[in-house]
């Protein structure tokens, strides 16, 4: 007898809630629209006024930003499903619009690499800076070849620190990415630690991500010069990626602190002539590879 009271007091207590949230216009055209009795509506109040809420907050929205919904760019939205209500979210026409202009980037791989960069175009490319018209000059020389099957040259970019080196790069690869080719950018002292620890696993992530890198068509090594060297990280996996590259013809670019004559010093382990001659194996390939543009210029970063 108790639970029967329990439950009818659960019931008056639904559609008393239901029938205030009946009084919000908002609430009333939702309920409304959806075709399935009254009843198992009212199971649902609490979903409902949820979804009302958004549903207002969307009539009044001006764009992506000013979004108030749960979900920034979704909707909570009801779908009658035979004697039942399902919700799921919707994307709004903002959230489709951002989607469909970024659709570019899931042509690159980007591996630990800032935000910024992932961003990185044509159009907001600084021009103010004299020292930066070659290189300009330069991606967009690339980009005018490569696009129209063009066997072209990689850059070896070194800079100082902040002069944007990555992201006029980044930006070569994005516009790229939105004609479908597909790139990878990675930071080269990061990528090398992680390969060092998918290795010590079960080798498979090693094995797909250096795959992945030494094949892809267009690739950025972001930084080289700044890694921990040993002889595994110089012979095994740059030495190899850059053979594989050469043997394919696949363009590679690089940035770095360092000029490729610094670059070789650093990636002479010690002074025996054995190891400067790997050194100057490993170099030999990114001359191949690569035109050597220096870039001094202004660094953004402390602006």
């Amino acid at each position: 007898m108790e639970k029967l009271i329990l439950k009818s007091q659960d019931n008056n207590l639904l559609k008393v809630n239901y029938s205030k949230c009946l009084n919000d216009e908002n609430f009333l055209e939702l309920v409304n629209s959806l075709e399935i009795d009254s009843n198992i509506k009212m199971k649902y109040t609490t979903r409902l006024n949820e979804s009302a809420l958004e549903h207002s907050n969307c009539k009044n929205c001006k764009n992506l930003l000013s979004c108030k919904n749960n979900m920034k760019g979704y909707c909570l939205t009801p779908k009658v499903l035979e004697n039942s209500i399902n919700f799921s979210y919707q994307k709004c026409e903002y959230k489709e619009k951002v989607d469909k202009q970024n659709e570019y980037l899931k042509n690159i791989y980007f591996y630990e690499i800032p935000a910024m960069i992932k961003s990185a175009n044509f159009k907001n490319i600084y021009k103010d800076d004299r020292n930066r018209l070659e290189i300009i000059k330069k991606i967009k020389s690339f980009y005018d070849n490569y696009k129209d099957k063009k066997q072209v040259k990689g850059i070896y970019l070194n800079g100082n620190f902040g002069s944007g080196k990555s992201y006029l790069i980044a930006a070569l690869f994005n516009e790229l990415a939105k004609l479908n080719y597909k790139s990878a950018i990675i930071y080269f002292p990061e990528f090398l630690r992680s390969l060092k620890a998918g290795f010590s696993r079960d080798g498979s992530e090693y094995k797909e991500l250096f795959d992945n890198i030494k094949t892809v068509p267009l690739l950025l090594i972001d930084d080289i010069g700044a890694e921990k060297l040993t002889d595994w990280a110089r012979d095994e996996i740059l030495g190899s990626i850059l053979q594989y590259r050469m043997d394919f013809k696949l363009p590679t670019f690089f940035t770095s602190n360092l000029t490729i004559t610094e670059l070789e010093n650093h990636l002479q382990i010690n002074m025996s002539t054995s190891d400067k001659i790997k050194a100057r194996r490993i170099i030999e390939r990114i001359k191949f590879l690569t035109e050597e543009v220096s870039l001094i210029g202004i660094n953004r970063r402390s602006e």
